[in-house]
């Protein structure tokens, strides 16, 4: 099984963003952090339907980015979804 890193971020006050760096357009997010695993692997299974899905990069790879390192160092985090 594959599994993607994924980078939530709080926005505004309440709701958090998910943004997959290896598959450009599939997002997902939650009002709860306790959603954010689930929300995410559903927007992977739905954009696996109909899209072709790259092969996921390394955690080196991931955080070398440089939007994801500025992201990361505004209080961001990454998560591993299956």
């Amino acid at each position: 099984m594959k599994s993607y890193f994924a980078l939530v971020e709080k926005t505004g006050d309440s709701a958090f963003g998910v943004q997959f760096p290896d598959i450009p357009g599939c997002f997902s997010a939650a009002d709860e952090e306790k959603d954010i695993a689930p929300n995410a692997v559903e927007a992977l299974q739905f954009w696996a339907e109909d899209m072709p899905v790259a092969e996921p990069s390394s955690h080196e790879a991931t955080i070398s980015i440089p939007e994801i390192r500025a992201a990361l160092s505004r209080g961001a985090y990454l998560v591993s979804v299956p």
